[in-house]
C-alpha cells in the first residue's frame, strides 16, 4: 500500500479542482455571440453575373501560303513570262544556260558543311536538303533566285541573286550560305 504525504495529497487536489474549474464555463460563448450577430445584419443583394459574348473561335491555316519572308521563287517558265527584257540596267537572268541541280532547292535550306583547296582552286561543300553533297565553285548556281557564286571563304559562300523587282524588271541582291556547326 503506497502512503502519500500530505503535501503530495493537497497538490493532486488542487489540480484537480483547476480543472473542474476550467470545464465549467463555456469558451465558445463569445464565438456563438458573434456568428449570432453576423446572422441578424441584413444581408445585401448579389449583382448577377455580367452578360459575356460567346467566343468565337479563328481557324488560321497558313500551311498552303507562301512563307511572308522569303521573296517568292519563281519557275524559269513563270520568270519568263514576267519579262523577258532587261531592264534599264541591264540585268536580266540568261534562260538558256542548263541549270545547274543546286537551283531546284531554296537558298535558306542548303548547307554549307566545308570547303576544299587543291593547287589554288577553292571549292564549298553544300548540304541539300534531299542530304547530298555537291561541290560548287565561283560560277556556278544556286537558290531559286538565280545565285551566281560569286567568292569562297572557309565560312561561307557569297551568292549574286538576280530576283523580280515587283514591277517587271530585275535586280541584282547579295545572299550567302554560312557554315553550319
Amino acid at each position: 500500500m503506497i502512503i502519500f504525504s500530505r503535501p503530495f495529497s493537497r497538490l493532486i487536489l488542487a489540480a484537480a479542482i483547476a480543472t473542474l474549474a476550467g470545464c465549467s464555463s463555456d469558451p465558445t460563448t463569445d464565438l456563438a455571440d458573434y456568428v449570432q450577430q453576423v446572422k441578424n445584419q441584413q444581408r445585401s443583394a448579389i449583382e448577377p453575373l455580367p452578360e459575356f459574348k460567346p467566343y468565337e473561335s479563328f481557324s488560321y491555316a497558313a500551311t498552303d501560303l507562301r512563307d511572308p519572308f522569303t521573296v517568292p521563287a519563281f519557275s524559269h517558265q513563270q520568270a519568263a513570262v514576267i519579262s523577258d527584257k532587261p531592264t534599264s540596267s541591264g540585268i536580266k537572268p540568261d534562260f538558256e544556260r542548263p541549270t545547274e541541280p543546286l537551283e531546284e532547292f531554296p537558298l535558306d535550306s542548303l548547307r554549307m558543311v566545308g570547303t576544299l583547296e587543291q593547287m589554288k582552286n577553292n571549292w564549298a561543300l553544300i548540304n541539300d536538303t534531299d542530304g547530298t553533297i555537291h561541290r560548287v565553285q565561283p560560277g556556278n548556281y544556286a537558290g531559286q533566285n538565280h545565285g551566281k557564286i560569286t567568292r569562297i571563304t572557309d565560312f561561307e559562300v557569297e551568292l549574286t541573286e538576280i530576283v523580280p523587282d515587283g514591277i517587271g524588271g530585275w535586280i541584282e541582291r547579295q545572299a550567302s550560305i554560312a557554315i553550319s556547326e
